[in-house]
């Protein structure tokens, strides 16, 4: 790291001169709101001088000519689940970077709940060595999920204690309205201890209004990225909050959330961020990242400064980091983009920390991942399953049972209601039943700790065989697999479990495709192109057995997820989100109905609210 003197007497143009310059474009100046010609003066990481920087050349200045060009701050990602990208962050920053992404804004919580903060260390360390910076929320508890799952590790008060001091810290992370509205013992305790650290409290609280927004903001939240309607929005935007816009692979908010803007008349922009959540390879590489939400926002009638600075300097602001990054300015760190034009919003370079980072769509520099631990390569500790464990056991008479079945709709990813149905038993075992669209459903404990393995139903995956198993699966990561018969679930469920993770498709008792996720068992090193082919090929692969959702695995793994309305499964079994609790697929134990009010996240909500 460079002595701060270094900067100031560089800055002064009284000793070293700049490394790196750009001259000829025109900056966008996010602060001010302001386009204008200007130069810009870079030595080691930082911007030393902008405007007149004749000074600060040298005989070995590296001059970058953007003549005709626009020079915009690098992007910020103010919410990202990187490892839901499946990309380790080597990886990852060569999708974005070139893209012109220079920051995000992680809690590395799926990697969390299987290492711990040594992994999420490794993965900080880790993204020192790309262009790529990482600023980390601390999670305010993990796992997420209400009965808690079993997870590699559970983050807790200690946790905050222990690393709230790291130099990446710079809030507590998804801090969810369940945990806040049931008073969670260890979030408040983790909110006191923000408290002392001075960090902003980040938030998850979508469907949250009126008195029950009220009651949230007594946490003291400063961000939040979930709002469903732009009613929704603009309330928590009226309520002092940081409104965060989420764009992601499976959840499409940003023209929706943004009428706020171009419909409803709110003219407090700064106070608007961008953020993807969850996005995969293959949907970066053909929409792009934070530089489509720009053209996206760019298209609806914003103008291109207003959508820039929601890209860049008001996710800074919100985070408490516009010290360091966001906008072109002397002592921060240089993260520039050179733009061909501002509607069109095309990157065409990326200097990142003080150098350039990529050309023309394309990584200017070699990223090599390091060498990873012991621990994350080898975090599957659990013994192979066998078919006969896969299976729901009946003790009634005759030959059907009544059966609670978690089903999905193509048109909402994020809903799962309830469908009753009669499904054939034989030897005292319910069976799936193909016909009636009904597959079993298990998730298996992977961490060694209970060997809980329970076994379900769903409905509306459509497979007519084989099976499909994931051990990338938030907010647990547990192995999860849905399958049209117990054989071909064994294979695909035990082979994720001889190689230590990943997605995979089997039919007829044969490993059809399969991704390795070595890392955790969540990501991996490979490049992103490899990385979009081979999830087009297992969601090909699911569509050969029948399935035709849109995204078959990513509405697989979403269905351990307990905030969700309103039935999950988890490695405790069936959840029933609106009492939160574990129930079982048997009726009548589970006859009774949630009704027209579902609890998302510990708040009652009624379902017209979101529909």
């Amino acid at each position: 790291m460079t002595d701060i003197r270094e900067f100031i007497r560089a800055a002064s143009g009284k000793e070293a001169k700049a490394t790196l310059a750009v001259r000829g474009g025109r900056l966008v100046n996010v602060v001010s709101e302001e386009i204008y010609q200007a130069d810009i003066a870079i030595y080691g990481e930082r911007i030393i001088a902008v405007g007149d920087i004749s000074d600060h050349i040298g005989p070995d200045t590296k001059i970058v000519d953007a003549t005709g060009k626009y020079l915009a701050p690098g992007m910020i990602d103010g919410h990202l689940h990187v490892e839901c990208s499946k990309l380790s962050l080597t990886s990852f920053a060569k999708a974005v970077v070139p893209l012109g992404t220079t920051s995000i804004v992680s809690g590395l919580d799926q990697i969390i709940v299987v290492g711990g903060p040594d992994a999420a260390r490794e993965f900080l360390d880790e993204a020192k060595q790309t262009p790529l910076k990482v600023f980390w929320g601390a999670p305010c508890k993990t796992p997420y999920t209400m009965p808690r799952s079993t997870v590699g590790h559970y983050f807790g008060p200690e946790d905050h204690l222990a690393t709230h001091h790291w130099p990446e810290c710079v809030g507590i992370w998804e801090t969810v309205r369940e945990f806040i509205q049931e008073e969670d013992a260890d979030v408040l305790k983790a909110l006191e201890i923000a408290e002392t650290s001075r960090l902003p409290v980040l938030g998850c609280c979508p469907m949250t209004r009126g008195a029950r927004l009220n009651g949230y903001m007594q946490s003291g939240v400063r961000a939040d990225h979930e709002s469903y309607t732009p009613e929704e929005m603009l309330e928590k935007l009226r309520a002092g909050m940081h409104v965060v816009v989420r764009e992601s692979s499976i959840s499409h908010f940003l023209n929706d959330n943004l009428r706020i803007v171009t419909e409803m008349g709110v003219k407090a922009l700064r106070r608007i961020s961008f953020c993807t959540d969850d996005v995969v390879a293959s949907d970066i590489l053909s929409r792009g990242h934070l530089d489509n939400m720009v053209r996206m926002a760019i298209a609806m009638g914003i103008s291109p400064m207003a959508a820039i600075q929601m890209a860049t300097i008001n996710g800074a602001e919100a985070l408490r980091i516009d010290h360091k990054v966001g906008s072109i300015s002397p002592g921060r760190i240089a993260d520039i983009l050179i733009v061909d034009d501002l509607r069109n919003f095309g990157v065409e370079a990326v200097i990142a920390n003080g150098a350039v980072a990529a050309r023309n769509g394309r990584m200017a520099v070699e990223l090599t991942p390091p060498a990873r631990s012991e621990a994350l390569l080898k975090s599957v500790r659990v013994k192979p399953v066998t078919a006969d464990e896969i299976a729901v056991p009946y003790a009634g008479s005759g030959d059907t049972a009544d059966v609670l079945a978690i089903a999905v709709t193509p048109e909402k990813i994020f809903v799962r209601t309830r469908r009753d149905v009669k499904l054939p038993v034989r030897g005292g075992k319910v069976l799936a039943d193909l016909d009636q669209n009904v597959q079993y459903v298990t998730v298996v404990e992977r961490y060694g700790k209970t060997q809980n393995r329970p076994v379900a139903f769903t409905s509306g995956f459509n497979l007519k065989t084989g099976a499909i198993a994931s051990s990338t699966a938030p907010d647990d990561n547990n192995i999860i697999c849905i399958g049209a018969n117990p054989e071909d679930m064994t294979v695909a469920i035990n082979h994720l479990i001889a190689n230590n993770g990943g997605q995979v498709v089997v039919k007829d008792g044969k490993v059809i495709e399969f991704l390795h996720l070595p890392i955790g068992g969540i990501v991996s090193d490979i490049d992103p192109q490899e990385m979009a082919a081979l999830e087009t090929r297992l969601d090909d692969a699911a569509r050969a057995l029948g399935c035709d959702l849109p995204w078959p695995f990513m509405y697989m793994f979403v269905l351990q997820i307990t905030a969700i309305p309103d039935y999950a499964i988890t490695d405790l079994g069936v959840v029933d989100c609106v009492n939160l609790e574990v129930i079982s697929p048997l009726l009548p134990e589970a006859a009774h109905r949630p009704g027209r009010s579902r609890r998302s996240k510990g708040i009652i909500v009624r379902l017209d609210e979101v529909q």
